[in-house]
């Protein structure tokens, strides 16, 4: 008798067929949309995407924002319309 259930698939073929449904775009050089997201997506929904960079940032320094003395934060403060200094 035959089996009446398919052979299951191994992980790679898995992430294969996950990484076929992936949505591709392409655009001529210099013709790239804005990666502004302002238009797309809420305050709320940005300071989500950003936080897990900030507590990567102070990882690396070694600590977290609330155990590390303001002082020693990986950022650079600049008052309000003060030019930016790269």
């Amino acid at each position: 008798m035959l089996p009446t259930t398919a052979p299951a698939q191994t992980p790679e073929e898995e992430r294969r067929l996950r990484r076929a449904a992936w949505p591709v775009r392409r655009f001529r050089l210099g013709e790239e949309p804005s990666e502004d997201l302002s238009e797309s997506t809420t305050i709320e929904e940005r300071m989500a995407m950003m936080w897990p960079l900030a507590l990567d940032a102070f990882s690396h320094r070694g600590g977290l924002p609330e155990l590390t003395p303001r002082p020693t934060w990986p950022v650079k403060v600049r008052k309000l319309g003060e030019p930016a200094i790269d």
